[in-house]
């Protein structure tokens, strides 16, 4: 639909803008990811058609991943193994801290980016055992190999 806006400038009204809904959200040439959701859109432009189903399932993976990212960085002793009275000591230390305990010692990025990985690794597992789903990454994959095909 488009839109023509005016100003009033003098005792006349001139068309000072436009907009049209179906330029503004046309998308140019490329691979696009866009997901919608209650309240907004996410829209992801150029996307590598191979990285497309990663990048949805780590999109609709993001609550399972921040909850193993919060796993993975919780406390623990920086030396192992540990004693049984140092197991008992660090868990009541562990409950007397609470919310305080992801602050004792700061795992590596690495090990909270897998943990992460590996939450979006099992959601996109998950919606892969829905048989639409599965038809529509394949669907997906065949069409990606024919533009591939044809761009060469």
């Amino acid at each position: 639909m488009k839109k023509v806006y005016y100003e009033k400038i003098g005792r006349r009204y001139k068309p000072v803008a436009e907009y049209d809904s179906n330029l503004m959200d046309g998308f140019p040439k490329g691979n696009h990811l866009v997901m919608c959701y209650p309240g907004g859109r996410s829209t992801r432009y150029n996307v590598e058609p191979a990285l497309a189903p990663m990048i949805a399932a780590g999109r609709y993976a993001e609550d399972a991943m921040s909850a193993a990212m919060v796993r993975a960085s919780e406390m623990r002793p920086h030396n192992k193994p540990i004693t049984e009275k140092q197991r008992k000591a660090w868990n009541a230390l562990a409950k007397a801290m609470d919310n305080d305990r992801y602050y004792v010692e700061i795992p590596s990025a690495r090990e909270v980016t897998e943990a992460g990985l590996k939450a979006m690794e099992e959601e996109a597992s998950k919606l892969l055992e829905h048989p639409m789903v599965q038809a529509a990454y394949d669907e997906f994959m065949v069409t990606c190999k024919l533009v591939m095909t044809a761009d060469k």
